[in-house]
């Protein structure tokens, strides 16, 4: 009998649909409290997951559950910062 690897899932931030890891982009916030795309997946920090997609950015955006899950506020900017890096990405 083969062991099949089990795949790690997350969760979205912005659908709220759980999917495997590699599928996601991790949004991380430094202990410097910085927030950053981690597209290596390796960065310290807390973090969150979104799908490669911009829309799901947007609706984590306005529900505000990049924030809650940072326990911080995230200026605009961060935002467009991020929704660039994630167009880059694709």
């Amino acid at each position: 009998m083969m062991q099949t690897k089990k795949v790690p899932m997350r969760m979205c931030s912005g659908c709220g649909e759980m999917k495997p890891k590699r599928e996601l982009v991790r949004v991380v916030k430094s202990p410097q409290g910085e927030i950053s795309m981690d597209l290596t997946g390796r960065k310290a920090g807390r973090g969150a997951y979104v799908c490669k997609n911009p829309e799901c950015l947007q609706k984590a955006q306005k529900a505000r559950r990049l924030e809650r899950s940072f326990s911080m506020q995230i200026p605009q900017e961060v935002y467009e910062r991020l929704k660039e890096e994630l167009n880059a990405g694709e």
